[in-house]
């Protein structure tokens, strides 16, 4: 009985100081949203259950080790112990309840972190290689940056337009695939005002780890300026004509990862020199690069496809380009000479 006693002192004693040494770790970032409760408080009491469960293994492991070696001098071999049906029932029974408990406490758990609110703003997302665009279709307006109203539920309608991506925000904890053919939805309630970067968490390519885009959390009354100040660019930019300063912020938001400005070989062509060059593709026909050539390469990229470069997977419209933006990179394009 005293060894029992020293076994069971040792095993509460160890998973104790294994569940504050997970915790000291700080293995996750701050809560930022409303689901990220529910999740974290489910995860402790996971943590709980494994720090538990390891001391329950290597405690007695150690234990027995120590305790009952093989002493100077005995040759003999220990006592045969032939089994015990009481504890492998316990250890059959006993598991089996924990994991049914914790199905239980996962769906009711599932249950909260999707609770709808039928007040929610919606944000249509579009992934792509490699970024992020993000619709607002109750103001009109788009951004390549997410702006959400603290304390408010967003529902994120997400599609992809070409593999799969995964919508993730590390402080809201949730996480979502955007599947290619299929519109996927997550429901979040920003909690804490602040900066924080959305990321792909899905591999998808060679620029994957640059798949990032800024996430920032305002108040009601900033985000409702925030889309009056997009408001007022969008009718702007549709009031005067093509603009190479905007076409070079479109460069960089979509067109970056595959295209360089600067001569170097790429995914895809060089844009520098572009303009009024021969360009031969691969079915060994030429043409002049005209802007006529260039649109119809951004809306049909399969169409034209050039030698020694693969299709390009990139679709304008599932994106949000319109016909004004494509007219801002052409002119962008223009100056690259």
């Amino acid at each position: 009985m005293r060894r029992i006693f020293v076994v069971a002192f040792l095993v509460v004693l160890v998973a104790v100081l294994v569940f504050l040494g997970l915790n000291a770790l700080g293995l996750l970032p701050e809560q930022a949203a409303a689901q990220a409760e529910p999740i974290d408080w489910l995860l402790n009491l996971e943590l709980m259950v494994i720090s538990f469960l390891f001391a329950l293994i290597i405690v007695p492991l150690v234990y027995s080790l120590v305790a009952f070696r093989r002493k100077p001098g005995e040759t003999g071999d220990g006592e045969h112990v032939e089994g015990n049906t009481r504890l492998e029932i316990g250890w059959t029974v006993i598991p089996l309840i924990i994991v049914l408990i914790f199905a239980y406490l996962g769906a009711e758990n599932l249950g909260r972190v999707r609770r709808a609110d039928p007040q929610a703003m919606q944000v249509q997302v579009t992934g792509y290689q490699w970024g992020w665009q993000f619709k607002y279709p109750q103001y009109g307006i788009r951004s390549q940056e997410l702006y959400l109203p603290v304390n408010e539920q967003v529902l994120f309608k997400m599609e992809s337009t070409d593999v799969i991506h995964s919508f993730w925000v590390p402080e809201f904890r949730v996480k979502q695939d955007l599947v290619p053919g299929r519109v996927t939805e997550v429901r979040i309630t920003p909690s804490r005002v602040g900066r924080y970067t959305l990321m792909c968490s899905e591999l998808c390519g060679t620029q994957h780890a640059y798949m990032n885009a800024p996430v920032v959390v305002v108040s009601r009354a900033e985000f409702d300026a925030w889309v009056a100040e997009r408001q007022a660019a969008a009718a702007a930019a549709a009031a005067s004509g093509p603009d190479a300063a905007r076409g070079e912020e479109k460069y960089l938001m979509y067109c970056k990862a595959c295209h360089s400005i600067d001569g170097s070989k790429g995914v895809g062509p060089t844009w520098r020199g572009l303009l009024g060059e021969q360009v031969v593709l691969t079915d060994g026909t030429t043409f002049i690069a005209d802007e006529a050539y260039i649109l119809r390469s951004i809306k049909e990229p399969a169409s034209q496809v050039v030698a020694g470069y693969p299709p390009m997977a990139f679709n304008a419209e599932a994106v949000g380009l319109t016909d004004a933006d494509l007219a801002d990179i052409v002119e962008f394009i223009k100056t690259l000479k």
